[in-house]
């Protein structure tokens, strides 16, 4: 065979191959490994089926790891996400009693924060520096100091983040953001805004710890006290674990649910990257609402109870929107309905909050709930709760991230205990 027959015939062979897509060639539910992108999970708690199944909705995922202090928690979530990775052709998940040999491993693209909230700032920081990409559960940052500096890992080591206040993803609240940006109520005067109390202090008695919790490591940095099934309940249990409630581990339902609610309120004002200028408290002792706070431009933000539970009125000189994850109303007819003009600014359109960040991390962009969306409205969040604690109005500088009161600076931060240092990166 000459040269000029051997290249005709090898043309006319390729010609007849037929490309047969990668699915057909490695089996259904097939992904090839260049396109996957591997979740690690640290802190598998009651909140973690909700996100497994939300991130494994999106094709490209699938679980390689989890991390957790509770040997029981961590034995039935792998059971689990191994089900689910079962459907995508399948892995088998490894766990870990420790976090950071979960951060070791090299095929690992992200990792799923869901530990509690005294937890999180360490975990982001080296997430980061182990060059992990991040969906952090809300809210974000348990001080205002370690918000800032889980911003500045992120943006040093050029990772995504995702905070997972997904409200933003949600249709009432993006059409309550986009109707109230663009003045279909006039200026915003007041909002008020409906969620529980502020943070507590921990008085729960100790009990004897069981022998699949590994008590140090889940207080890890905050300040020792000893074992409470109200803090970490059982496997079986029907009880929320209520750290959330108590100072050192959450900030209360302020940071539990203000995580999402002023989060909207700051989305909707377009404070994104700003916040209040003051905090007002009552001056009653204990008090369980009745703060309020104000930004710059005057719009004064009421917590208190106003008819709903876990939900914002937004008080405009043409009318008021109401918004919750059940429902947006007002008293301007069809307004809840009505398509947003194409004239209008529009706020960032996501509709799927993990597919939205899985979607931030092929593109190497921000995210809905970026770093810094995430922060602020933590920060928010942390400034109400020092202000009930302090007990007296308090000024709040948003660029220089510092208040007029020294002792509600000291409060910004916390103390690391023992083994555990404070932020490096």
């Amino acid at each position: 065979m000459n040269r000029r027959d051997f290249i005709g015939k090898t043309a006319l062979g390729a010609a007849a191959i037929t490309i047969l897509p990668r699915h057909v060639l490695g089996g259904n539910g097939f992904l090839a490994p260049s396109d996957r992108i591997n979740l690690g999970y640290i802190g598998v708690g009651k909140q973690v089926p909700v996100l497994l199944h939300g991130l494994m909705g999106v094709p490209e995922t699938m679980v390689i790891a989890a991390a957790d202090v509770n040997s029981q928690k961590l034995s039935h979530f792998i059971g689990e996400a191994n089900k689910l990775n079962a459907k995508k052709s399948g892995h088998e998940v490894q766990g870990y009693g420790d976090y950071r040999e979960l951060l070791g491993r090299k095929d690992i693209d992200a990792v799923v924060i869901a530990s509690p909230d005294h937890w999180h700032a360490m975990h982001v920081v080296d997430a980061a520096k182990a060059g992990k990409d991040i969906y952090c559960e809300k809210p974000l940052a348990l001080t205002i100091d370690e918000g800032r500096a889980m911003v500045d890992a992120v943006r040093k080591y050029k990772r995504v983040l995702q905070t997972g206040s997904m409200q933003r993803s949600q249709h009432y609240f993006r059409q309550a953001a986009d109707l109230i940006r663009n003045g279909y109520i006039g200026d915003i005067k007041e909002v008020n805004v409906s969620i529980g109390e502020p943070v507590r202090e921990c008085d729960l008695p100790s009990l004897p710890t069981p022998a699949h919790i590994d008590w140090d490591s889940w207080i890890g940095p905050s300040l020792y006290r000893g074992f409470s099934p109200v803090l970490s309940p059982e496997l079986n249990s029907k009880e929320w674990a209520l750290w959330r409630l108590y100072h050192g581990f959450g900030g209360g339902y302020i940071t539990d649910w203000g995580a999402h609610m002023f989060d909207i309120v700051q989305w909707a004002l377009d404070m994104d990257s700003s916040g209040p200028v003051s905090f007002t408290p009552p001056d009653v002792p204990n008090a369980k609402e009745g703060l309020y706070f104000t930004y710059k431009n005057g719009v004064k933000v009421n917590h208190k109870s106003w008819g709903s539970f876990n939900a914002i009125q937004f008080l405009g000189t043409e009318g008021k929107i109401e918004v919750a994850r059940e429902f947006l109303r007002s008293d301007k007819a069809n307004l809840p309905e009505m398509k947003i003009a194409e004239k209008d600014r529009k706020v960032y359109y996501s509709e799927n909050h993990y597919k939205d960040f899985t979607d931030a991390i092929k593109k190497r962009s921000k995210p809905i709930c970026d770093v810094e969306v995430g922060h602020r409205t933590a920060t928010v969040c942390n400034a109400v709760n020092i202000a009930y604690q302090l007990q007296k109005p308090i000024k709040w500088d948003p660029r220089k991230e510092q208040f007029d009161n020294p002792f509600a600076n000291n409060l910004k931060g916390r103390p690391y205990r023992g083994k555990w240092n404070y932020l490096d990166f």
